[in-house]
């Protein structure tokens, strides 16, 4: 590549990388989470929670349950060995059994595994970067998020993550990590669907509690101001005529 080009390329990737920072270093960390959720493996990801492939999805599910169960009784080095005992016995038999077959002139002689092998994984040179920028922004706006949970800088967010840490406390005495991570599991599996399937009811369901929780927080608003006169009941705050 020309000296010239090879500096141009580098200043437009340095460009692109402080717009990049620019326009997502001061989003919060949900924001920013859901930005690198919305790329290209968030297809692969919704179409296994979703169950559009129902092997494929079933086969993931089934695995991570079983995986984090065996943890109970064994150790994770004993469960990734034992995994990987099983997955290199099967690939190797399978091997075997079409070596025999073009032995045999009963086969084509094609690897069995072929199209997994032929599968590209590698990350172009722009791309890594992206996925890069990605992870340090990501990362610093949690770092930030968190900076301003722990040294009060919004009061009322850090008395909601010290009565969270506090509900916490009394989960940690009920199960163990390892408990609650098999319920994240089914919960991610299970969750997304049934909220595709029952929508309507759900969102009735979760509006009807956050006009209740708005309601509470207009009375607790008013009280801390001292009190004042009670919002009007009437659509958009229409006055009924008198007679």
């Amino acid at each position: 590549m020309h000296p010239r080009s090879r500096v141009t390329s580098l200043g437009s990737r340095v460009g692109r990388a402080k717009v990049f920072h620019r326009v997502t270093l001061g989003l919060p960390a949900r924001t920013v989470v859901l930005q690198w959720l919305g790329g290209g493996y968030s297809c692969g990801v919704m179409d296994l929670i979703y169950w559009k492939d129902t092997e494929r999805t079933g086969m993931v599910f089934t695995g991570l349950v079983v995986g984090l169960l065996s943890l109970f009784q064994l150790s994770i080095i004993t469960v990734i060995s034992t995994i990987s005992l099983g997955v290199l016995c099967f690939t190797v038999s399978v091997s075997l059994y079409y070596k025999i077959l073009q032995v045999l002139n009963m086969g084509d002689g094609v690897h069995p595994f072929k199209a997994y092998l032929d599968l590209d994984i590698s990350f172009s040179g722009e791309l890594a970067d992206q996925y890069t920028q990605k992870t340090i922004v990501t990362v610093v706006s949690a770092a930030n998020s968190l900076k301003n949970l722990f040294l009060v800088g919004n009061l009322f967010d850090s008395l909601k993550l010290l009565a969270l840490m506090y509900l916490v406390t009394f989960l940690g005495v009920l199960c163990n990590g390892l408990t609650v991570l098999i319920i994240a599991v089914i919960t991610l599996f299970s969750l997304p669907l049934f909220y595709r399937q029952h929508q309507a009811k759900v969102d009735g369901f979760f509006a009807g509690i956050q006009a209740k929780i708005d309601n509470v927080k207009d009375i607790l608003h008013r009280i801390a101001q001292g009190g004042g006169p009670t919002p009007d009941p009437t659509p958009g705050g229409a006055k009924p005529k008198t007679q």
